[in-house]
């Protein structure tokens, strides 16, 4: 059965087919109006739940738009609404919930929700999100890079901030796809070692610096996210403020990267906070080819699960 549930544990091969299947979905709906169904239907009688512990918006809507465009349909389900792993346990909804439906994408906090519920699961089980890791989005991510630049291969990534899961997605993509990776944040924000070794073991070279104008030295692309979660207290905020400020990403950092470099946020933004608007709305930017292409690097990854 084909999960998706992070990009290490997916083939590299099976990754890179699934990029190349966003690139051709994308193509193939070049001059359909935005709401219109696909030419082929793969997800015809096909009925897939999506789960939300966490709340969402780009999830939420290209997972949605991306099954009824491939003809399928959707369950939207609220943490709140099943009591996941209070009422019920998750072993025993995942197990409930393969009855009705052929796939489930889960958006949760805690990463053992998502593998119980691949483990109990008789269809495959997406990660939509988790605590810990982001994989959907990097797959877009790359998706856009490619669009813009080609092969990501051998091209120098920056990662701006917080060490947090989408960085940590990044790192197992680094790997994956065989790109080299520096970080540049405060060290107590730094991302979990066990991401960076394993990146190393696959050949990408991974920089941990403290100098964002030297970590962004021959960068092909800047990435940054929120400094803070929703979840924060003020006083959290505060801290983080004052601990990511040196790593704000504005034209004057822009400027020490390649002059073709690209910039990307995985959205939504505090703008003027990890990144200016400047910046954003500049000629660098690719933030909202990011946030569309998360529309097809999904149906591709929900192709591949069905193998359809």
């Amino acid at each position: 059965m084909n999960h998706f549930l992070d990009i290490h544990t997916t083939d590299s091969a099976d990754l890179r087919n699934i990029i190349d299947s966003a690139h051709a979905s994308k193509a193939a709906r070049k001059g359909f109006t935005r709401g219109a169904p696909d030419k082929e239907q793969p997800l015809a009688d096909h009925m897939v739940a999506l789960i939300f512990e966490k709340p969402s918006t780009r999830t939420r809507v290209s997972f949605d738009v991306g099954v009824r465009q491939m003809g399928g349909q959707t369950m939207v389900l609220s943490g709140k609404e099943m009591q996941l792993g209070h009422g019920e346990t998750i072993a025993d909804t995942a197990r409930v919930l393969s009855r009705y439906v052929d796939l489930i994408m889960i958006r949760t906090f805690d990463e053992s929700v998502l593998t119980e519920m691949a483990e109990y699961a008789d269809v495959p089980v997406i990660n939509g999100l988790t605590d810990r890791t982001h994989p959907c989005q990097i797959m877009a991510d790359i998706q856009t890079f490619e669009e813009h630049r080609g092969s990501i291969k051998g091209k120098k990534v920056v990662w701006s901030g917080d060490g947090n899961n989408v960085c940590a997605s990044f790192l197992h993509a680094a790997g994956q796809f065989g790109f080299d990776l520096t970080f540049t944040g405060p060290q107590i924000l730094d991302p979990e070692q066990e991401f960076v070794d394993l990146a190393r073991s696959k050949g990408a070279t991974i920089e941990i610096s403290r100098d964002p104008f030297e970590a962004v030295k021959d960068a092909d692309l800047i990435v940054t996210d929120t400094w803070i979660s929703m979840h924060d207290a003020q006083s959290a905020r505060e801290r983080r403020h004052n601990l990511l400020r040196p790593y704000q990403v504005n034209d004057h950092l822009m400027s020490h990267a390649k002059p073709d470099a690209l910039f990307m946020h995985c959205l939504p933004a505090h703008r003027d906070e990890e990144a200016t608007s400047a910046v954003m709305d500049g000629p660098h930017s690719v933030v909202f080819d990011e946030a569309e292409n998360r529309l097809h690097a999904q149906k591709a990854i929900m192709r591949w699960c069905l193998d359809v």
